[in-house]
């Protein structure tokens, strides 16, 4: 069973629900994300979507990175 994964979910919570989630955006180049406080301010309200935007990140590039790691996402 994969996981599922919202692209307007707040980064916040989708970190809490699998916390792996975290690596696999850093991979992508969210790095931002790791500095700390940054999950418990900005994540609550930044969303992948709104991220990938701010990030010129292609949604098939985040695609792939999270299916190679078992997610499935929900547009």
């Amino acid at each position: 069973m994969s996981k599922m994964l919202k692209l307007d979910e707040p980064v916040f919570e989708l970190v809490n629900k699998y916390p792996e989630a975290q690596d696999i955006m850093v991979e992508l180049g969210f790095r931002d994300i790791t500095k700390p406080g940054m999950l418990q301010t900005a994540g609550r309200f930044m969303t992948l979507s709104k991220g990938m935007k701010l990030k010129r990140i292609e949604l098939e590039t985040v695609r792939l990175a999270f299916e190679r790691h078992g997610f499935e996402i929900i547009e």
